[in-house]
């Protein structure tokens, strides 16, 4: 299993990445009223048959061909029931896969959201022209962080470049605090 669910986050959207996706939505939303934390990520890429996605839960099952064994997606829906919560998977070929997790927020099995912004800027920089859109939301507090915003900024400067992803990180970090978001 994977120590943090900023592992599990980079995991799935690099599989939205390798479908071809050009957009690629992560909303992270935690109620502590609910005691739920929900991560939901979805895209516009190549989807999936019924088939693959009656299968992808089985960590022997890999659309893959260097390995024959794909254990993100098993290991984020077994981090998400052992909290008492739940996972599902919807796609549409040729439209693109939404995959969320939900979690019980207090659960003492529950692993922390880990480096979020770290993950953020792992996945903008080998893929610059992919729009990511961050929407964070905790008890009412939150942000978006849009890449299309950031790239019509910059005018023409790639997102790859260093001093573009330690923004984009220390962007993350502060509005993360500012919002109490120490999940």
């Amino acid at each position: 299993m994977m120590p943090e669910l900023s592992l599990n986050i980079l995991d799935v959207t690099q599989n939205s990445v390798t479908a071809g996706a050009n957009l690629i939505k992560i909303n992270i939303s935690a109620s502590t009223a609910d005691d739920r934390l929900t991560i939901s990520i979805s895209d516009n890429g190549c989807g999936m048959t019924e088939e693959q996605v009656k299968n992808v839960t089985d960590p022997f099952f890999t659309s893959r061909t260097t390995r024959k064994v794909g254990l993100g997606i098993p290991f984020f829906k077994m981090a998400a029931e052992l909290t008492g919560g739940s996972f599902r998977i919807e796609s549409k070929v040729g439209e693109g896969t939404t995959t969320t997790a939900v979690f019980e927020l207090s659960s003492i099995d529950r692993m922390p959201l880990g480096d979020l912004p770290g993950t953020m800027t792992a996945l903008i920089g080998p893929s610059p022209e992919i729009d990511f859109v961050l929407t964070m939301d905790f008890d009412g507090k939150g942000f978006v962080m849009d890449t299309r915003q950031f790239r019509e900024i910059l005018g023409g400067i790639s997102l790859s470049e260093p001093e573009v992803l330690t923004y984009i990180r220390d962007y993350l970090k502060e509005n993360m605090a500012e919002c109490d978001m120490n999940f």
